[in-house]
């Protein structure tokens, strides 16, 4: 027996605790950890926009997968703390620190959703290297660290009018699956924060596909509901809005009814997606059920049905949003998507019952059609589970046996099987040719699937009618609808839809992904669900073929094509490279040429710029000039000419309008800044910064390759002609 005892016990703090278990921090190491370093950085500006000091963020993702996140808010102190260490970086370097905590209400944080004090220093910790920018006291702070640690001292590097943060890091390679961030995925997030606060600007930029997006409304929450449904029939035209603040706690609700079939509710604390919901999601359930029942029972609308509405008939066809703020929010970890204050329940309850109530006693036609839609809910139900019924009865769901066009696999865990639905029986046949008949079940779909969009959900029986459905249901085992629906009886943990890559297979995966949604919905949520990628390219080469699943993979195939049999000598030298290092070269090539392009889509001279960096070694100053959002490129001596032309087209403009004497020249003049209409109420006088630049990560990365081709003895001059007016990308075979 081995020897356990106080020797074998470790203690981990800080960085340390963080790096080794990054999961007790944030949500993962996967896709959603990753994206949550942008979102709690986000967040704590958000927090200073709730305390009336931030209007606009901004969110950049570069080319080399490092992310910017600025805003204009008071900036990160950085006075000395108590510590004998600047406040920054105690922020940045110490866990559980941070101004939200008691006494946050004298600097402005009535409520916060960065309760914890760690978002900002996890994000720290977990980062190959992070700039923190600040500027404040009319100066301009930075400080850079690496893996968590501070490597250089807190320091002035300008002045500025302006004040706020600039976070730039880029994560960890060596915790992260991958650091390839989604631009959708920021996008959504970024939207919905723009959404519930409504009359803050928040812009995404993405340097690598030059994609951006900008969010403001002044709707707030009424604006995301109308975006909701903005492809439904909705039953009353205005959003119901609630805003109300009890006890400290601000309640704020927008819902609107459609003749949907599905429901759509949206729940946030502080800002924070709730995706389990909480206390203040089943306040709001619970009034909502109150109330239509206490009206429908007083206009006497229940005649035929139940006693009683049920929830779920009242909120068919709802699409709503709940968003509270709370002084000390409870939430469930650090991931906080769940809120836990029991009196937020009691608070948002009251509030909803009240003023719902209030509406619909004004608004009788409204009320009475969401009543009347609730019901036909209710009797559809009623009629689906007597379809369910009958249909048992006469065998074709039960257990008892499994379709005959079902190939099975040997494993009975689901946890470790799954199913491909392949669309036809011949490309099943296919199908079980290829498989792993261990853990690896094939269905084929024959016949005609039905549309169940399109069908009355009072008509359940039409459905289970179809053949190829039943045959699905009874191969997954878990039966349907909200009622039978058992996600503990699934036999296969995956379920892969695997249709033909055309047009044809598209609407057959999108008729079966229709039924998941609607019948099974549990399925999808709970991340059972998939769906089967085709290859991009298939790529001959005499009797053999290849699939390819990207353009970046069939580049390098190409290379590896083109460079087959081909010796490479570099002339200079008179060595010949071995294939390996010819292709590692060929790489390069590309790489370098992407990065230049990218400087190109800045609107930066990017050939130029090799050969006064890189050749000449001349280093001439590069600056960025940023004019109300817009940013150019120059290199030194030519900055002013950007600002000149700026000025003079806008007076140019100004003229113009003066002459034609418009009636809305305000608005016109703010459209000349280039802002949205719906900014009009931001300074209107032209903020323009010019500032040099050396860091930008395009730069960054063409001096990594550079020094890879200095270990094969390429300079960057043997990349150019002798004149140096042009790249050498020519095919030759020899460098």
């Amino acid at each position: 027996m081995s020897d356990y005892s106080a020797k074998d016990i470790q203690a981990l703090e800080g960085r340390e605790a963080v790096r080794k278990r990054p999961s007790m921090y944030i949500a993962n190491t996967s896709s959603e950890g990753l994206h949550q370093l942008v979102t709690e950085l986000v967040d704590n500006s958000i927090d200073e926009a709730i305390a009336g000091y931030c209007k606009e963020i901004e969110v950049i993702i570069h080319s080399d997968n490092s992310v910017t996140v600025s805003d204009d808010a008071r900036g990160i102190p950085v006075d000395m703390h108590e510590s004998g260490r600047p406040a920054l970086e105690v922020i940045m370097t110490e866990l559980h620190s941070g101004g939200k905590f008691d006494g946050r209400n004298s600097i402005g944080y009535k409520v916060a959703g960065g309760l914890h004090g760690v978002g900002l220093t996890v994000v720290n910790f977990l980062s190959e290297w992070f700039e923190v920018e600040v500027r404040k006291n009319g100066n301009i702070y930075r400080q850079r660290y690496e893996y968590g640690n501070p490597v250089t001292e807190l320091k002035i590097v300008g002045k500025t009018n302006s004040t706020g943060t600039t976070h730039h890091f880029l994560p960890d390679k060596t915790i992260f699956e991958s650091i390839e961030f989604s631009f959708d995925t920021l996008s959504n997030r970024l939207r919905e924060l723009a959404f519930l606060n409504k009359g803050i600007k928040i812009s995404l930029i993405d340097e690598r596909t030059m994609k951006d997006r900008v969010f403001h409304y002044e709707g707030g929450i009424v604006s995301f509901v109308q975006l909701l449904n903005q492809n439904k029939n909705v039953l009353h035209d205005t959003p119901i809005y609630i805003q109300k603040e009890r006890e400290n706690v601000q309640v704020e609700v927008a819902l609107q009814f459609t003749d949907d079939y599905s429901e759509q509710v949206f729940s946030y604390a502080n800002n924070i997606n709730t995706h389990n919901g909480g206390t203040h999601l089943t306040g709001f359930r619970s009034a909502l059920t109150r109330v239509f029942n206490d009206y429908a029972r007083s206009r006497n609308l229940l005649k035929g049905a139940d006693s009683s509405l049920q929830g779920d008939d009242i909120r068919e066809g709802l699409t709503a949003v709940v968003s509270v703020k709370v002084p000390e929010p409870q939430f469930g970890g650090q991931t906080k998507d769940k809120l836990g204050n029991r009196e937020v329940q009691g608070i948002v309850e009251s509030i909803v019952n009240d003023e719902l109530s209030t509406y619909l006693e004004e608004n009788p036609t409204v009320a009475k059609n969401i009543v009347q839609k609730s019901i036909l809910a209710a009797q559809a139900r009623e009629a689906a589970r007597k379809a369910r019924e009958l249909t048992r009865r006469k065998g074709a769901l039960e257990d008892s046996g499994l379709p005959e066009t079902l190939a099975d696999c040997s494993e009975k865990s689901p946890e470790n099987s799954e199913i491909f639905l392949v669309e036809g029986i011949s490309a099943g046949g296919l199908a079980k040719q290829a498989r792993d008949r261990r853990f690896q079940a094939i269905l084929p779909l024959r016949g005609k699937f039905t549309n169940i969009e399109k069908v009355d959900k009072m008509r359940l029986d039409k459905v289970l009618a179809n053949e190829t459905i039943r045959t699905l249901i009874t191969a997954l085992g878990t039966g349907i609808g909200q009622d039978d629906f058992d996600i503990e009886k699934l036999r296969y943990g995956k379920v892969i839809i695997m249709a033909d890559a055309d047009v044809d297979g598209a609407h057959i995966r999108t008729l079966i992904l229709a039924f998941f949604y609607r019948q099974m919905p549990e399925l999808i949520q709970k991340g059972h669900l998939y769906v089967a990628q085709p290859p991009l390219y298939r790529a001959y080469k005499g009797r053999k073929e290849r699939y390819i699943n990207s353009e970046e993979e069939m580049n390098k195939y190409l290379i590896e094509l083109a460079f087959e049999n081909i010796s490479v000598t570099n002339v200079k030298h008179e060595r010949p490279y071995t294939d390996l290092q010819t292709h590692s070269i060929i790489e390069n090539m590309y790489a370098l040429e992407e990065q230049l392009m990218r400087l190109r889509r800045r609107g930066i001279d990017a050939d130029r710029l090799f050969r006064d960096w890189f050749v000449d070694k001349i280093n001439t100053p590069l600056y960025r000039i940023k004019i109300n959002g817009n940013e150019y490129y120059r290199f030194e001596g030519e900055q002013s000419e950007v600002i000149e032309q700026y000025e003079e087209e806008l007076a140019k403009e100004e003229l113009e309008i003066e002459e034609n004497n418009v009636d809305d020249a305000p608005e016109q003049l703010d459209m000349l800044d280039g802002r949205d209409s719906e900014c009009s109420e931001i300074e209107k006088e032209p903020q323009i910064i010019v500032e040099e630049i050396s860091d930008l990560p395009e730069l960054k990365e063409i001096r990594s390759i550079l020094e890879r081709f200095a270990k094969r003895e390429i300079m960057p001059e043997d990349l150019f002609d002798y004149k140096g007016e042009k790249e050498i990308w020519e095919e030759d075979e020899e460098l």
